[in-house]
């Protein structure tokens, strides 16, 4: 997984999966422990839930502006919301 992806996923609310906003419910960025069956992220859009481990990302391809690529195919990219004071 490339370091500028696991900087996406931290602290991410949200996440475009083949353009569908989900829910985040889990993320876990990953570090030197995590190993390929670890979960690292779940989601849910309605009464759909999605699961990916360590090793969906591991080959993960930048695409464009912040969008990636994984290996199985699915575009995803990670979203935070906004604060206003």
């Amino acid at each position: 997984m490339t370091l500028k992806l696991a900087d996406t996923m931290h602290d991410a609310d949200f996440v475009v999966i083949d353009g569908v906003v989900f829910e985040t419910e889990y993320v876990r960025v990953p570090d030197e422990f995590t190993v390929a069956d670890d979960v690292v992220l779940e989601a849910r859009h309605g009464e759909t839930e999605l699961e990916f481990t360590q090793a969906d990302f591991e080959e993960a391809e930048h695409v464009a502006d912040g969008f990636y690529r994984l290996a199985r195919g699915h575009l995803l990219r990670f979203l935070t919301s906004a604060t206003v004071h």
